[in-house]
């Protein structure tokens, strides 16, 4: 792993710096998670945050693997971002054999799909019984808006945090970024340029970052200022951005940068307010 450097600091050290600032002003969209141990991370459990792009040749997916415990492991791999409905309005089919077979040319043996467009369907003891043996969920990208109408306020939202309190791990790219910041940022239906919806129903990420909001393709679609609008109204928050084929590790209050490319930190903590960029050493 590349381990990267923020104005002369390590991220991890960035992160924690920023932890402890005082934070004040508006309130944001947030969710209840246990706040007991640590201020922004996972408690227990690791999130592996991803910015978009291919991966290949980053050890991004390699690490992933690894922090699940290795290829004997229970991977969940969730393909909603992808869209719920079609372009015609039809419900979108996924086949389960396609959203797995990248992991399973990687010789994951324990690997499934979880899907639906219907929370009702997401809110049954029937659905959620694989999560409840995952080691590792993995979000795919797409629009993140699509995974917030399947699953937020049900039993399986409150059974991926739960692989966390385990001890496990969540990853996802581009969309499964965004969905695991506090803020949901571009989560309006209309179009991923607007960066703060006006739809209150897709203002809040599942949050198991939590005080956070996490944008991604940063440098391919020149995002690096865009959180800065975010930042403005909700100074409670820490924003961060994500280049493709570029990922942070989070474990508890601090992180690790892997990967091509940068990461842009936004904050507003007095002193240490504005943002930095993590850059490779």
């Amino acid at each position: 792993m590349n381990k990267k450097r923020v104005g002369g600091l390590s991220a991890a050290l960035l992160l924690v710096l920023v932890v402890t600032g005082s934070f004040a002003g508006q309130q944001s969209p947030t969710n209840s998670v246990n706040r007991e141990a640590v201020e922004y991370g996972p408690a227990k459990g690791t999130l592996l945050i991803v910015g978009g792009g291919p991966t290949n040749n980053t050890g991004i997916i390699e690490k992933f693997i690894q922090l699940a415990g290795g290829l004997d492991a229970s991977f969940i791999v969730v393909p909603t971002a992808g869209g719920n409905k079609t372009a015609d309005g039809k419900i979108r089919v996924y086949k389960e054999e396609d959203v797995v077979a990248t992991w399973k040319r990687r010789g994951i043996k324990n690997v499934r799909m979880l899907h639906t467009h219907d929370p009702k369907i997401a809110d049954t003891e029937e659905f959620v019984k694989p999560l409840r043996e995952a080691n590792a969920v993995w979000f795919d990208g797409g629009r993140q808006w699509n995974i917030v109408d399947s699953y937020a306020n049900t039993l399986t939202y409150k059974e991926f945090h739960k692989v966390l309190e385990r001890g496990g791990v969540i990853g996802g790219s581009s969309a499964g970024a965004t969905i695991q910041g506090a803020y949901l940022v571009r989560g309006a239906v209309a179009g991923p340029d607007i960066m703060m919806t006006t739809e209150p129903e897709h203002q809040s990420g599942f949050g198991f970052l939590r005080r956070s909001a996490i944008d991604q393709h940063i440098n391919t679609r020149m995002r690096w200022d865009d959180l800065v609008q975010v930042i403005k109204k909700y100074p409670d928050l820490l924003g961060i951005g994500l280049s493709e084929s570029t990922a942070i590790i989070v474990k508890g209050d601090q992180f690790e940068v892997m990967g091509a490319r940068k990461v842009a930190i936004h904050g507003r903590s007095g002193a240490e307010g504005g943002t930095r960029t993590c850059q490779s050493l």
